[in-house]
């Protein structure tokens, strides 16, 4: 009977040790945000993708620090401050052009450097844009204490370059 108790506990210990590396590769040292990563068509996708070579480095003084997953339907500047998707559903607040009596009387659109958008407050603070008129809905979340006018100057010429202007699938 002592021989199969020690027999299985190297066995057990090792099982232990396993668990314990997986857990330890799973955490994360690092601020980075998990985000996740839309599933738009074929004509969105190479829109996004396009959009994605054309994004600046820095906005609102933030540097360029993507989330997880690795997406070029994803980025992200200072953490979590700063998210973009693009290749997002048309959101339920904006006006559906086939039924403008639809409209969410809540949500406020304004145009900034030639990029219309749809801009919703999130719970706990910070605001959620997304773009109208354009070929592929882009969206981008802003933290509480970043400067929302800065946020969509600096994307406006990117999403402008690689997104057209015209109707969203």
């Amino acid at each position: 009977m002592n021989l199969f108790r020690h027999r299985y506990r190297p066995v057990l210990g090792l099982c232990a040790l396993v668990l314990l590396i997986t857990t330890a590769g799973c955490s994360s040292a690092d601020d980075s945000a998990s985000t996740a990563v839309p599933s738009p068509g074929v004509n969105a996708t190479q829109l996004c993708r396009n959009l994605d070579k054309v994004l600046p480095s820095k906005v609102d003084g933030e540097s360029r620090h993507d989330p997880e997953p690795a997406s070029a339907l994803t980025a992200g500047w200072g953490g979590s401050a700063i998210i973009l998707r693009c290749g997002v559903t048309r959101p339920p607040k904006m006006i559906d052009p086939k039924v403008p009596e639809g409209a969410d009387p809540d949500a406020v659109a304004g145009g900034v450097n030639g990029v219309d958008w749809l801009m919703e407050k999130r719970d706990g603070g910070g605001n959620r844009f997304t773009t109208a008129g354009r070929s592929a809905y882009v969206e981008v979340t802003v933290a509480k204490d970043a400067d929302n006018s800065s946020v969509l100057i600096e994307l406006a010429p990117a999403i402008k370059k690689a997104i057209p202007e015209g109707i969203a699938d």
